[in-house]
């Protein structure tokens, strides 16, 4: 009895873990965010800046809703996986059997078995960026309509691609920019940079657009039924008519398919980036050459 009281505790610390930094989120921009008549399309609130010797750390919204996101995925991660057992007996632990499943088939059919190991990676950049992108519907604003937010993203999978690149030897890193013909030195360079640059400016492009939208088309039919019913008596002149229907009809596809689409199509360029760029023969070479030099060396 006392371990099932345990269980229910601890599940509802778990949800209150999941809940609880969306509720702070919006009771922050409720307190903080300024008083705006009419539309307002702005970036994200910047709380107070932190001095840094080479340049000040601005402290901003987008900031604060992406620990909030990672501390929610966090107790998501916990409740799928409190009580687990080696025989699945609740329809929680189906559904994260079901997710891993789904996320390793993922990796295993675009990636290799030789990233086999990377599951949790995409799996966490994929629930990151579809949690992030859905916050705007709890009205916080979407780290992924941040561009700092989504190019940190994509720098951290450009250090991957760079890292598995050099595994195939310095040389061999080095020669990769020469091909097919040295004159292509300078298109290759600017090709290597440019991966980090459109992954960044595809997801925060698309997401940040969708809101724009949403919100000019909002306004417009709200400014529209004033026009045409305004005439109505009383507080049913006052009411935007019009703004019911195409707005949430806009917010379906822009906030939740559009935001989990470009978290599916980041996490792919990333799998096929990083597998793609692997030199598997130059890497192979160089291990069978470590394996001989070890041989003779013994």
């Amino acid at each position: 009895m006392k371990k099932e009281v345990r269980f229910k505790i601890v599940d509802l610390l778990l949800l209150a873990m999941i809940i609880l930094p969306f509720v702070a989120g919006i009771a922050v921009s409720v307190l903080t965010s300024p008083v705006s008549e009419g539309i307002s399309i702005t970036g994200a609130q910047v709380y107070f800046t932190i001095p840094m010797p080479l340049m000040d750390l601005p402290i901003t919204e987008s900031q604060l809703v992406s620990v909030l996101v990672m501390i929610a995925i966090t107790g998501l991660c916990l409740y799928l996986t409190h009580g687990i057992a080696v025989v699945p007996h609740s329809k929680r632990q189906l559904a994260a059997e079901w997710i891993v499943e789904k996320v390793q088939g993922l990796v295993d059919e675009n990636m290799g078995p030789r990233f086999a190991g990377y599951a949790p990676f995409i799996a966490s950049i994929m629930a990151l960026s579809a949690f992030s992108s859905l916050a705007c519907l709890v009205g916080l604003y979407s780290p992924t309509s941040d561009m700092n937010i989504v190019a940190g993203w994509a720098i951290l999978v450009f250090i991957l691609i760079t890292y598995y690149k050099l595994k195939g030897g310095l040389l061999n890193y080095l020669k990769g920019y020469l091909e097919p013909v040295p004159l292509f030195l300078p298109c290759n360079i600017i090709g290597e940079f440019a991966t980090p640059v459109s992954m960044s400016f595809r997801h925060y492009g698309n997401v940040l657009s969708g809101a724009v939208i949403s919100t000019l088309v909002a306004y417009a039919l709200q400014n529209l039924s004033a026009l045409i019913l305004g005439w109505l008596p009383g507080f049913l002149g006052e009411i935007p008519f019009l703004q019911v229907g195409l707005p949430a009809v806009l917010s379906l596809y822009f906030d939740i398919f559009s935001g989990l689409m470009q978290a599916f199509i980041f996490a792919m360029l990333t799998m096929l980036n990083i597998s793609l760029n692997f030199p598997e023969e130059a890497y192979e070479r160089r291990q069978a050459k470590r394996r001989n030099k070890a041989l003779h060396a013994a």
